[in-house]
């Protein structure tokens, strides 16, 4: 006997100019599923995909007419899949799923067979060719007893028992009774027996599903302060375009619970978002866009918005790339929202590569392996094939396949190519090199091969943030937290060159304030990427990297000249520095802005500049683009318990949102808009 899975498939042709699959996901009790996953395939090839909302409504468009296979996922129920779905040239199709829990019976979907010992150290796992759980123990015994001393016996002899864990349900003995064909997938292990089982006896593990201990870090990071102008002329930083920390909060959120505050990165928050802003037109890879409003939370202060638009280049002209997936699969990656995700989200990518771009897959568990030499992207079934091979278990030696990916991207590096490692972790290095200054120093010496390198976060209760966002600030690369199927689209497909593309890197910021018009100001965000005044011309520092299609959004809070404010203290009275507007500021100049940056293969760094008037609006008048990031920096600001959020509340985020989502393509927006009300209920 299989699961069940019961279907509600309903096609109605209706008159629309837009091809769409749209429907419901419910559970078995008819309620809507919440960020369920919805995929649609056609020919193996994935054209779009979605989650479903707070009542379980989902709609993907838009689709060229033809026919379409769906996937339809969610972490504690069973897949579905439907099949030669057609969508009309006329017509919106409707495609209702209910989802039911796999079950404890004997539907079976994995047989685990744990053998313990009062004391054991790192695991072994084998896959064992059975229908029937009462051949596991002769099998396993065969397959340990020669050539592996101290190796698995279920005997009594030599094993002090033998448990079977049967969908996460534990069975004791022999009577675990299935029929042939009634198990999927079997796996022993022998001496290490994963964390998530618990304690069945002494030295050994018990729960099906205990909830971990959170070990989960988070960087403490003070936020930025006021300063005055006439002490800090110049403000100095590194353009950093890293996204993870918005989708690790709408994770905590989905939850049922609020973000750390130390999980907060404001501009993270901000440049998870797309913006409109006008494309280069002069050569250059980078636009600048600037505007000053009122401040919408402190009205005697201003905001300056900085907007920075990368050049867009497209999929078909970008370079060959030497991609290696660096892939975390120790122990600590099995649950579904870890390997199982990645996985999936690999996929996604290798869908979109091209015949001249080449993958390398290295894994890393207690030592680091080479699972897949270079391939060309045109064989995409055995790329596909590796992945679906990966399985996870042991300890984690992190800098051991780090080590190894960079060897393997030199080895096939590509000259004028995009040679990148894409480690792909929670982050829980434990074996070899694992400190954060280690891995700094590694990371450093590794990126003047000039080889970039993308960080994907995966999983919850482990999850190390500070070392993935040490990692990607070190290696010249880029940071994203994937929750969901739909981000990893999002970062993996949607944004494909913006991720694995980089036109501009060492990207720097220097903004000199005129202090006749400002009197004092503070960077919004940004806090790990600031920069010493002497840094900005320094081309051996490191900064941040933009890719193809990127925005970047900077926001100042500003303190007018003449306006006393509570943020500022008292400056000390000088003698021999002046410390009084001259006449070379009394101009209707607010600031001068630069940007440095070197080209993706250069070491010489290149200036630009931008003078900006003071030419105040009402940020009610203020475009989308503006209110929509002031809206994002305040729900930051409020997460972390700001003091300068001032008259700033929920409901002045939602007006700053709600009137600002005409560019809202991806729905990215009107999501948003859900998690802040969600996020009100939680506080």
């Amino acid at each position: 006997m299989r699961h069940t899975i019961t279907l509600l498939l309903v096609l109605m042709a209706m008159a629309s100019t837009a091809q769409e699959i749209s429907g419901r996901i419910i559970d078995e009790t008819k309620q809507g599923i919440i960020n369920a996953t919805v995929m649609v395939f056609q020919n193996k090839i994935m054209k779009g995909g979605n989650v479903t909302d707070y009542d379980g409504n989902y709609v993907i468009k838009p689709l060229e007419v033809g026919t379409y296979d769906l996937l339809v996922t969610y972490i504690g129920y069973d897949s579905i899949w439907v099949l030669s779905v057609p969508v009309s040239p006329d017509g919106i199709t409707k495609v209702n799923k209910e989802m039911k829990k796999p079950s404890n019976g004997k539907t079976l979907k994995e047989v685990s067979v744990v053998s313990y010992k009062k004391s054991f150290t790192n695991g072994e796992i084998a896959k064992l060719p059975t229908t029937n759980v009462n051949d596991i123990a002769s099998q396993a015994s065969n397959s340990y007893q020669s050539g592996r001393g101290g190796g698995l016996s279920l005997g009594a002899s030599r094993a002090e028992g033998t448990v079977y864990i049967i969908d996460g349900v534990v069975v004791r003995g022999s009577g675990a009774q299935m029929s042939q064909g009634g198990v999927d997938n079997t796996n022993v292990f022998s001496s290490g027996v994963p964390a998530n089982y618990g304690e069945l006896l002494p030295g050994v593990v018990n729960s099906p599903s205990p909830k971990p201990q959170n070990t989960a870090e988070y960087k403490k990071t003070p936020e930025n302060t006021f300063k005055r102008v006439v002490d800090y002329p110049l403000s100095t930083m590194s353009v950093d375009v890293d996204r993870a920390s918005y989708s690790n909060m709408r994770r905590f959120i989905g939850e049922g619970q609020l973000p750390p505050r130390d999980a907060v990165r404001i501009e993270e928050f901000v440049n998870y978002f797309d913006y409109d802003y006008a494309l280069p037109t002069d050569n250059e890879p980078v636009a600048i866009h600037t505007e000053l409003t009122t401040c919408p939370w402190n009205e005697d202060n201003q905001l300056l918005h900085i907007g920075i638009q990368a050049v867009m280049v497209n999929t078909v002209d970008l370079p060959p790339s030497n991609l290696v997936f660096l892939i975390d699969v120790s122990g600590s990656m099995s649950p579904e929202e870890r390997l199982p995700l990645l996985v999936q989200g690999m996929k996604l990518l290798v869908y979109q590569l091209r015949a001249k771009d080449k993958v390398t897959i290295v894994t890393y568990a207690g030592n680091a392996g080479l699972v897949l030499p270079p391939t060309p992207g045109s064989n995409k079934n055995k790329i596909l094939e590796a992945l679906d091979r990966l399985r996870a278990g042991g300890s984690t030696a992190g800098g051991e396949g780090i080590a190894l990916a960079y060897k393997m991207a030199k080895e096939n590096f590509i000259i004028g190519g995009n040679n990148r490692v894409m480690l792909a972790t929670d982050g829980d290095f434990n074996v070899g090199i694992s400190s954060e200054g280690d891995l700094e120093d590694m990371i450093t010496k590794e990126r003047k091969s000039g080889i970039f390198l993308t960080c994907l976060g995966f999983g919850t209760d482990n999850y190390k943030d500070a070392k993935m966002e040490l990692l990607a600030d070190k290696g010249n690369g880029n940071y994203s937290y994937i929750d969901n199927i739909k981000e990893a689209e999002k970062t993996l497909v949607h944004e494909f060159g913006g991720t694995l593309f980089t036109v501009a890197k060492d990207v720097k910021s220097q903004i000199e304030f005129n202090p006749a018009k400002v009197q004092g100001y503070r960077l919004i965000g940004y806090e790990n990427r600031m920069l010493n005044t002497e840094d900005f011309k320094n081309d051996k520092k490191d900064a941040g990297d933009i890719g193809s299609g990127h925005t970047v959004t900077i926001i100042y809070e500003i303190i007018p000249a003449g306006i006393k404010s509570k943020y500022l203290k008292h400056g000390t009275s000088l003698k021999y520095t002046e410390t009084t507007p001259t006449e070379a500021t009394a101009t209707n100049e607010l600031a001068t802005i630069k940007f440095r940056y070197k080209k993706p293969d250069g070491d010489t760094s290149k200036e630009l500049e931008k003078t900006i008037a003071d030419n105040l609006i009402n940020w009610h008048n203020a475009t989308e683009n503006t209110r929509f990031s002031y809206s994002v920096a305040l729900f930051g600001m409020l997460l972390k318990d700001s003091k300068y959020s001032g008259m700033g509340d929920y409901d002045v985020v939602k007006e700053l949102a709600g009137g600002s989502m005409k560019f809202d393509t991806d729905g990215n927006r009107a999501e948003f808009l859900k998690l802040v009300s969600s996020a009100e209920q939680l506080k």
